[in-house]
């Protein structure tokens, strides 16, 4: 196994890359915010050419999970290799449970959790977040895993959020497992600040039992306002609401303040912090806020893309590394070879188009992509239209495609093969596009190779409108009140 990299970004089932890329032992802290079995699709919301949030979405992963062949082989690979006591316990599970969505679940969970628990350092801890859904299935795995006595807490996150009338109590809140590998974990207190009324109402000076150490000890208003509270497993931290500037339009995204408060209690600067299952990236920007390293996976292009931008949006000049996507015409092809669609997603990232998804209706048939751009003043957005074939292709395909962007100002297509003479001669004979407040011609079709994108090449088109919101930029320094024990 190679030197651990860190500020590193991988793209594949964490699985796969936690057995290649990371040794034993060598992770500070892990946060991970795995699918729940929801039973839901989770889709990314775009932006609209003027920063407003789209109705446009694509689904972003389907948190449903069914037993299969591949979940049967699983299971039986845990009952086999898995240690003794994981193995009991999967074994008993499926005994009572059955083959279902929610042992799929599991098996699918189970051998990621003994994975993280090899990497994580002696002094390290886990944090998993989850919701009632399947939360009580995961502490018995990670009792197994990690063992009942470095159970530490249950964390509840508390929020407020618009409701809806149900028959039964709302559900505000969400839970943290918090574990750890040895009794010789990093922890560092957290103080919370007292709110103004807190410190208004706190006047009379008078004196409080408070615990340091082992010994009870008597302190003054002033001593612990000066200090501030320390926290407790009860998380009063809001929701990102839908019009928040922090939101991305990520499904499941998490507050950076919940995030920041985790990684502070468990790491210290130029700790690594992992995130296996990191979605838009939270844990990694609130990671590379408090100065420790990190490494994120996901095992979809959308996720990659977003973290990316993100991460380039909130530390200009940041200097990362993404492993795992194409760097040569080779690996496109094994991507297209293995996965369709996020080849798609991939091969649209690089001319930065929004992908439409997997079903279109009526102008969209045939569409696999469009980027915007904005023609006149007051904005008033137009549109390319992007075809992405990984196959064979013919002069047919670019017949197709200038019907279909005679509705558009323009139509791009991106092809894993060569292009033939006859569709280059019929995207010449599409004509031009004739931009009034650029004053240039744009050619009306243009064919891409992935060959030449990866070398540099990009579509001849006016400015083009990012479709992802884009995120603050971030301050990167160490800000709270932190007590090391």
């Amino acid at each position: 196994m190679d030197e651990l990299k860190t500020n590193v970004l991988y793209f594949g089932d964490n699985l796969e890359i936690l057995h290649k890329y990371i040794p034993d032992n060598s992770i500070d802290m892990i946060y991970l915010d795995p699918p729940f079995s929801s039973k839901k699709d989770y889709n990314i919301i775009f932006k609209e050419a003027t920063g407003e949030r789209s109705e446009a979405q694509i689904k972003a992963f389907s948190d449903t999970w069914t037993w299969d062949k591949i979940a049967e082989r699983t299971y039986y690979d845990i009952v086999q290799a898995a240690p003794p006591e994981v193995a009991t316990l999967i074994d008993a599970m499926h005994s009572v449970l059955g083959n279902n969505d929610v042992m799929a679940y599991l098996v699918m969970m189970t051998p990621r959790l003994v994975e993280l628990h090899r990497v994580l350092k002696d002094t390290g801890s886990l944090y998993l977040h989850c919701d009632p859904t399947a939360s009580h299935y995961l502490k018995l795995v990670l009792d197994r895993v990690f063992g009942p006595r470095n159970f530490k807490n249950e964390i509840v996150w508390h929020y407020r959020r618009w409701t809806a009338p149900s028959k039964k109590f709302q559900r505000l809140h969400d839970i943290v497992f918090f574990y750890t590998k040895e009794d010789n974990y990093t922890f560092n207190e957290i103080l919370i600040p007292y709110t103004e009324g807190s410190v208004e109402r706190k006047t009379q000076g008078v004196l409080h039992r408070f615990k340091r150490g082992e010994e009870p000890v008597l302190v003054s208003d002033k001593e612990l306002q000066a200090e501030g509270v320390l926290a407790n497993d009860v998380f009063q931290i809001p929701f990102v609401a839908p019009s928040a500037k922090e939101r991305l339009g990520y499904p499941t995204q998490k507050p950076l303040t919940l995030l920041e408060r985790i990684i502070k209690a468990s790491s210290n600067e130029s700790d690594i912090v992992l995130d296996p299952f990191c979605g838009c990236g939270t844990a990694l920007v609130a990671a590379h806020k408090l100065n420790r390293r990190w490494i994120g996976i996901d095992i979809t292009h959308l996720a990659i893309r977003v973290m990316s931008k993100r991460l380039k949006d909130s530390f200009p000049g940041i200097e990362f590394e993404v492993i795992g996507e194409p760097v040569d015409s080779a690996g496109a092809k094994a991507l297209a070879h293995q996965d369709r669609y996020q080849f798609q997603w991939w091969a649209l990232s690089l001319i930065e188009a929004r992908p439409l998804g997997e079903k279109k209706k009526g102008d969209d048939k045939g569409i696999d992509g469009v980027i915007t751009f904005s023609e006149e003043r007051p904005t008033r957005a137009k549109r390319a239209v992007v075809q992405v074939k990984s196959g064979h292709v013919h002069v047919k395909d670019i017949r197709e495609l200038k019907d279909i962007a005679s509705h558009s100002a323009m139509g791009v297509f991106i092809t894993l093969e060569p292009p033939t003479r006859e569709m280059q001669t019929e995207a010449v004979s599409a004509g031009y596009y004739n931009s009034p407040l650029w004053e240039r011609d744009y050619p009306k079709i243009q064919i891409l190779t992935i060959e030449e994108l990866l070398a540099g090449k990009t579509v001849e088109m006016p400015p083009a409108n990012l479709p992802f919101p884009k995120a603050q930029k971030i301050p990167q320094k160490e800000g709270e009140q932190l007590r090391q024990l």
